[in-house]
């Protein structure tokens, strides 16, 4: 109950640090503190500058979240050694090994965080920023599969064309991802309020170019819940298919709602957390299907118990 627990609160905190890095960017707020480490030449924390008003405080509020985000990583990696421990030891050093993803990514992004303050928010590295995230969302989601939970029971049935469906779904979840950041680097959101640095595109086509790869995307998850079905899959992996269709129908919904009303900061922070959820709810629907072929052929190891 505790190692389930500790990594949940990771996987929280990963997901919690995409909504606050999104808020920093939609209140113009991603050069209140304009230099990294410091804040600002010669100090770490924010100095009276009127200038600067409020944008420096949140900044900065959202660099000490980094912090705790931190804490809930160290907890997940000091857990999982210890639920590891009586494990084969390939299991156990590949298991330890993603427990350490967590820790390592965090570094990983207050590093990229600080290169995107000191190229002035460009786009770019703001999308490679929140890909990163995502990234750290999608790993820490299977730390809670393989080390909090119990494993779903293996499919019997065709597990090739699962597996490659699983593939497939994942692979066009990256790219909704990736035309995702290009939209945003093209549209009014750069994070600077004065000096904002944009992709030279037109908004208006990067985001139906983006609601092509959504619709394509729905298509296969659509494709994924039917498949399940079909095969008499187990039941947790036929809920967590339909958790990623409502996921992706809501997310859908949200975008069009976003882009109809202009982008009001509200509708675009819940479509922030929108992607972190779709992140977590592809990996679970997708995970059993990609790495279990090995229990479905081998049904003596079909349930491993961490």
């Amino acid at each position: 109950m505790l190692v389930r627990r500790v990594l949940l609160a990771n996987l929280v905190a990963q997901v919690g640090i995409v909504v606050t890095g999104g808020l920093v960017r939609l209140t113009g707020s991603g050069l209140g503190c304009p230099t990294w480490p410091e804040c600002v030449p010669g100090s770490y924390v924010p100095v009276v500058h009127p200038a600067q008003g409020v944008h420096e405080d949140i900044e900065f509020t959202n660099r000490l979240l980094t912090f705790a985000v931190m804490v809930a990583a160290v907890a997940a990696l000091w857990v999982t050694v210890r639920a590891t421990r009586g494990a084969p030891a390939a299991q156990r050093r590949r298991r330890i090994l993603l427990g350490a993803v967590p820790l390592l990514g965090v570094v990983a992004q207050a590093v990229m965080g600080g290169i995107t303050v000191l190229t002035g928010l460009n786009p770019a590295t703001v999308a490679a920023h929140f890909l990163l995230s995502m990234a750290l969302v999608c790993a820490s989601t299977v730390l809670l599969l393989r080390v909090g939970l119990p494993r779903p029971p293996a499919v019997g049935i065709r597990p090739r064309e699962l597996a490659w469906l699983g593939r497939a779904v994942a692979a066009c979840a990256g790219v909704v991802l990736v035309l995702g950041t290009v939209v945003t680097g093209s549209g009014p959101h750069s994070g600077d309020a004065e000096v904002p640095a944009r992709f030279h595109l037109d908004p208006r086509s990067a985001s139906w170019v983006h609601a092509d790869a959504v619709w394509l995307f729905v298509g296969l998850v659509v494709t994924l819940v039917v498949a399940l079905h079909l095969v008499g899959a187990p039941a947790v992996l036929r809920r967590r298919a339909w958790l990623l269709l409502a996921v992706t129908l809501g997310q859908a919904v949200v975008g069009y709602a976003q882009y109809l009303t202009g982008l009001p900061v509200p509708l675009v922070s819940i479509h922030l957390l929108g992607a972190s959820l779709l992140v977590v709810a592809v990996t679970a629907a997708v995970e059993p299907l990609v790495t279990d072929q090995t229990a479905v052929e081998r049904p003596d190891i079909a349930a491993v118990n961490v």
